[in-house]
């Protein structure tokens, strides 16, 4: 009998892995659904509104403006 209950116990620790992986797959699921709403609705949205920023690709701001040196001469 102590092998129908190691077996039983074997079980039992394999469901509780499968449901803790289950819910952790449902909470990806749900976050992924929430970020495709969201571009749904960019998409949806009037061009004017739209406004990008990309943090791949900082602004470029030109701190130091080039001067044309033939005009100053």
């Amino acid at each position: 009998m102590s092998k129908n209950a190691g077996d039983a116990e074997g079980l039992e620790k394999l469901l509780v892995s499968l449901i803790k992986m289950v819910g952790k797959t449902n909470e990806k699921v749900d976050e992924l659904m929430k970020r495709v709403h969201q571009l749904e609705t960019a998409v949806k949205e009037p061009q004017t509104r739209r406004i990008y920023s990309f943090i791949a690709e900082p602004e470029k701001v030109d701190h130091f403006p080039q001067n044309n040196v033939s005009n100053q001469i």
